[in-house]
């Protein structure tokens, strides 16, 4: 089940908000729990099974530990290698052994595994659950509902943002809930409903039209294909964020925000500290710190960047293409550090540049092949088959350009800003919501006869 889906719309989550709000809120938790168990399961309910071994397995290693202090270092690493070993069977089984084929002539057999949906994402937030309960931030949570609750819950339980426990503690326990706070929920839900709809998926025809014309295409039609990707990637995922946080309000809770304007950056430091902030943030506290950080000698900090970003590309999914879109970054973030920001370039041109980077990165990341990222690059670059533009191109950017500048507006930060000044005036806020209802009977309509309607990162 999706977000933007006429049955979650209309069915789903105002069964889960009647029921929500009818029970009293010592049965919140498992309300939310038993919703969140149906969502998961309603497209993997075998793999249910898998998420509940997951609760039970931190659940239980959290309350051992909080109990056996003597022994904390050697119940973390036992749980955090078993958490690990889980998400690396499911997610990089096939990859290893198709490589290990490769290189070694072998022909093991490889049996096909479906990826759980969202493992990337439970996952990462139990290993932060049991990190910081062996730092010592809090102790165990010893009611199990809550605890599962916090693992399972639906608003970010496929795509993120990842949560980070002691974020929310205080919340499992005790929230406010008010018709403002749900109003502000409602509209965040719909504005970035808005952003899968309007924008992700009609961007998204585009770029897969253009794939589906393999290497024979022009240098206009390879752009128009990477920009598709580059808008509709982050509407896509930055809208399932939105909606993610507008459902939290409007179930008491407060997630942190995801994005921030990432293609207004001005340099590829900054972009990163823009775009999937929850993810940044993980691998920041929990794989770059402890190896130092920035703290050590410059060969150790380079070590540190290609490790972290390594790992990030696979995290991203068992590919090549994904590895090599983190090394990229990697290798991008030492030069930003040690050569271009010692360099005095004006602004203009460094958030050029930086978008520039960061469609070539999307090329990296959005490629079926290590061939498809150079054939797209180099037709890109002036080297393709069809010239420098062609029937084909002319023809994707007369009939999709409003589409494009409309992606370009929404995109800049003056929209969020204008958004959060109409917030401030109660006759504009109002206006505001109204339009909200008036995007929502839109969204309905497209959803009704659009058969594209994937979340991207949904695969990861």
């Amino acid at each position: 089940m999706v977000f933007s889906s006429v049955t979650f719309l209309f069915i789903f989550l105002p069964v889960t908000l009647i029921l929500y709000y009818i029970v009293p809120q010592r049965f919140r938790n498992l309300v939310l729990l038993l919703m969140s168990l149906v969502f998961y399961a309603w497209g993997e309910p075998v793999y249910v099974v898998l998420m509940l071994y997951s609760i039970l397995l931190n659940y239980g290693m959290g309350r051992l530990m909080d109990s056996e202090r003597r022994h904390k270092k050697g119940i973390l690493v036992f749980t955090v290698v078993l958490n690990l070993f889980i998400l690396g069977f499911f997610k990089y089984y096939g990859f290893v052994l198709e490589n290990v084929n490769a290189v070694t002539g072998l022909d093991l057999p490889v049996r096909k595994i479906s990826l759980p949906i969202g493992i990337s994402f439970y996952t990462f937030q139990a290993l932060s659950y049991i990190i910081d309960l062996y730092r010592g931030k809090f102790r165990a949570q010893k009611n199990l509902v809550s605890f599962a609750c916090y693992i399972t819950m639906f608003p970010q339980l496929i795509a993120g943002p990842i949560v980070r426990y002691e974020n929310i503690e205080a919340q499992l326990a005790r929230r406010k809930v008010s018709l403002e706070r749900f109003g502000f929920g409602a509209f965040r839900f719909i504005f970035g409903l808005a952003k899968k709809v309007l924008l992700a998926n009609l961007t998204g025809a585009i770029f897969d039209a253009v794939r589906l014309q393999g290497s024979g295409i022009s240098t206009l039609t390879a752009w128009l294909g990477a920009l598709a990707y580059t808008f509709q990637i982050y509407f896509d995922f930055s809208g399932y964020s939105d909606m993610a946080i507008g459902l939290g309000h409007m179930l008491g809770f407060s997630f942190m925000e995801n994005f921030n304007d990432p293609y207004a950056a001005s340099s590829v430091t900054d972009f990163w500290r823009r775009w999937h902030i929850s993810l940044g943030t993980w691998f920041r506290e929990y794989v770059y710190i402890p190896l130092g950080g920035n703290r050590v000698s410059v060969p150790k900090h380079v070590r540190n960047i290609l490790i972290v970003w390594a790992l990030t590309g696979l995290w991203h999914g068992a590919s090549w293409n994904f590895v090599i879109w983190g090394l990229y970054y990697g290798f991008l973030l030492l030069f930003d550090k040690y050569v271009w920001q010692k360099l005095r370039v004006p602004a203009f041109i460094t958030r050029i540049l930086t978008l520039l980077l960061v469609v070539i990165g999307w090329v990296i990341f959005s490629a079926d092949s290590l061939s498809g990222i150079l054939t797209t690059l180099a037709a890109m670059f002036g080297f393709a088959e069809k010239g420098l533009a062609d029937p084909d191109a002319l023809y994707y950017l007369r009939t999709n350009l409003a589409l494009f500048i409309a992606a370009v507006l929404f995109c800049l930060p003056v929209v969020r800003r204008i958004r959060a000044r109409m917030m401030e005036n109660g006759y504009l806020q109002a206006v505001l919501y109204a339009f909200s209802l008036v995007l929502l009977v839109v969204c309905t309509a497209f959803l009704v006869t659009q058969n594209y309607n994937p979340f991207l990162y949904f695969r990861f």
